[in-house]
């Protein structure tokens, strides 16, 4: 089973015996002229990560951003057709294992970046103090209408569930459920919400999101209420890009201690541990994929029954 540090390694070592071929490929990539990137990462950090590529090689980036299942949807439903317009993609690591599967990518998938659920608040409608200290604070009745979550985040829940001690994870869900809590779609979405005193806390929220929205001075924070999940996001070359080297060279800027850089800099948890951050200075469960692709009915399941059918 892969696990994010030997993904990360590969990637790591595939750039190192990459990099003599270099040359050759940029000036593949600059007489290509251009590329086209679907990802889920937000506009706000796609574009300028988009712009920092452009800058430095020449070649230009076109960008289509999507929710991580729309993503997946139209790379399947163009390579069916036979339609090849997509270079790279980058979006959640389930979501790409399951293109991978599709036999979609002309290699494997790498991890690029994190995604840590935290606990997210309105620093105007609630007081850091008033934030518990673990998720079975939140069962207290004090908490309903006050909570939301994104509506589908079941690999959240399930991961919460096979790590709560004592097997207590399947009643600390029912007694979050009883309490109602709002469903948004989307974490861009939850995130603007909780920054605009909407949804007054979201139970689980990137942080990355997070971070952007405080970062523009909105009345939002977050707290890393154990335990965090984290979800590794990745990136990939499509197996019929029409712009091969100029996705190549895009896929390896990402991964490259630059590119991973410029992730933590816009407030992205970037997969390389080479790179330190506060981001994700403290502890979290790393989610594998794999098992979340393959579990992934069971949870729907339980989520649907908990969350959506009330």
């Amino acid at each position: 089973m892969r696990t994010l540090a030997n993904a990360v390694s590969f990637a790591v070592a595939l750039s190192v015996a990459l990099a003599a071929q270099a040359p050759s490929r940029l000036a593949d990539a600059r007489r290509e002229g251009t590329l086209t990137l679907y990802t889920s990462l937000a506009p706000t950090e796609s574009t300028p990560l988009a712009a920092a590529f452009e800058k430095k090689y020449g070649v230009k980036v076109q960008l289509w951003r999507g929710l991580s299942e729309e993503v997946v949807q139209r790379t399947i439903t163009e390579a069916r057709g036979r339609r090849y317009a997509v270079d790279v993609i980058e979006t959640n690591g389930p979501e790409m294992e399951m293109i991978a599967r599709e036999r979609l990518l002309a290699s494997a998938w790498s991890p690029d970046r994190l995604n840590l659920f935290v606990v997210g608040y309105n620093t105007a409608k609630v007081k850091r103090a008033e934030i518990p200290a673990t998720y079975e604070g939140f069962t207290d009745p004090k908490w309903k209408g006050r909570i939301a979550l994104e509506a589908t985040d079941s690999e959240w829940m399930g991961t919460l569930i096979k790590t709560t001690p004592g097997g207590k994870g399947m009643d600390l869900m029912r007694r979050l459920a009883a309490l109602q809590p709002s469903l948004r779609k989307g974490h861009v979405l939850l995130a603007s919400l909780v920054a605009a005193g909407d949804v007054p806390v979201g139970l689980a929220m990137y942080n990355s999101n997070i971070e952007t929205l405080k970062r523009k001075g909105a009345p939002i924070d977050y707290v890393p209420v154990q335990p965090v999940v984290a979800r590794p996001q990745g990136i990939g070359v499509a197996k019929n890009a029409p712009h091969p080297g100029a996705a190549r060279l895009f896929s390896e800027y990402v991964m490259s201690p630059e590119g991973q850089k410029l992730f933590e800099s816009m407030g992205r948890v970037p997969a390389s541990t080479s790179v330190k951050s506060a981001l994700n200075d403290f502890p979290f469960i790393l989610i594998d994929p794999v098992t979340v692709l393959d579990e992934s009915a069971k949870w729907e399941k339980v989520w649907t029954e908990l969350f959506v059918r009330r």
